[in-house]
């Protein structure tokens, strides 16, 4: 244990509880809000905490020179494809079930650093990335025979762990020097006007205003795991090398399934219930380093 050591478990724990507990809020918003104008109002919102509490805490806005361009593609990979992808994700299957598609990202992790930076496949990563397979086979098993759309809630969770993942390794393997919580706020800003573009081609101008409880979990939506979960999210992925960093997603996908079960109804057969056991069995192969012998 070091120094850092309780600062990053109360990260992990405050990031868990926030990020698994928002994942049913998507689907009350979603219920009278289109996907772009819901992420709009998301994003507007929070770059308006993340600015606010960077003028409290003194911290400039500058961007170290020549890092607009991987700034961009973080953002794209961390904000702007997840926020569209877990957003289409819960249209068409649970919550919960979105939820552990979309935090397979520690598996990717594991896929990327083996193909992209050469980093050793040990059989405990192997039986990781074979028992994750299988459990996402049998989380969405069902849900195609329950959900006509299921195909594509499938795509869409799994799209979004992808790129997490991605975003993840642009993040961790650049240098930023200065940037604290402007890492943060640029990256939902650049994330803004695309989302919003689309909001307004697509979505069109709102039809109704939304009701109380909608405004409500929007806004807070965008305040509390958009703003304040990202942040503390980017600094654990500059406090703990990637795979580590990647730990704090294990229980996430539990606590919103939970959380989808207890706050909307969502089912949960017992098929889905082994399959969501051996998505943690799985990341905690692939994160949790085995006891050396001897």
């Amino acid at each position: 244990m070091t120094r850092q050591s309780p600062r990053v478990l109360a990260l992990l724990a405050g990031l868990t509880l926030i990020w698994g507990t928002n994942w049913p809020l998507f689907r009350v918003a979603l219920a009278e809000l289109p996907v772009l104008t819901f992420r709009s109002i998301v994003l507007t919102t929070a770059i308006v905490v993340l600015y606010v509490v960077m003028r409290l805490r003194g911290e400039a806005l500058a961007v170290p020179r020549g890092k607009w361009p991987i700034l961009i593609l973080a953002s794209l990979m961390n904000l702007t494809v997840w926020n569209i992808a877990t957003s289409m994700a819960v249209l068409y299957i649970p919550s919960g079930h979105a939820s552990v598609l979309a935090y397979t990202m520690p598996l990717w992790v594991a896929l990327i650093g083996f193909v992209v930076f050469r980093q050793p496949l040990t059989g405990r990563l192997l039986a990781a990335i074979l028992i994750g397979a299988a459990a996402v086979v049998a989380l969405m098993a069902p849900n195609f025979e329950s959900y006509a759309g299921a195909p594509w809630g499938l795509f869409w969770g799994l799209l979004a762990g992808l790129c997490w993942a991605i975003g993840t390794f642009v993040v961790k393997r650049t240098s930023w020097p200065g940037m604290g919580l402007s890492l943060t706020f640029w990256q939902v800003a650049a994330a803004w006007p695309p989302i919003v573009l689309g909001a307004v081609v697509i979505d069109g101008p709102p039809t109704h205003l939304p009701s109380a409880l909608v405004m409500a979990a929007t806004l807070y939506t965008g305040a509390i795991p958009m703003a304040l979960g990202t942040a503390a999210w980017f600094a654990l992925v500059k406090l703990l090398p990637a795979q580590v960093a990647a730990l704090s997603s294990i229980a996430i996908p539990i606590v919103a399934v939970l959380s989808g079960m207890i706050l909307l109804h969502e089912p949960l057969s017992p098929l889905q219930a082994v399959a969501i056991g051996s998505t943690v069995i799985s990341l905690w192969l692939a994160l949790v380093p085995g006891r050396s012998v001897g």
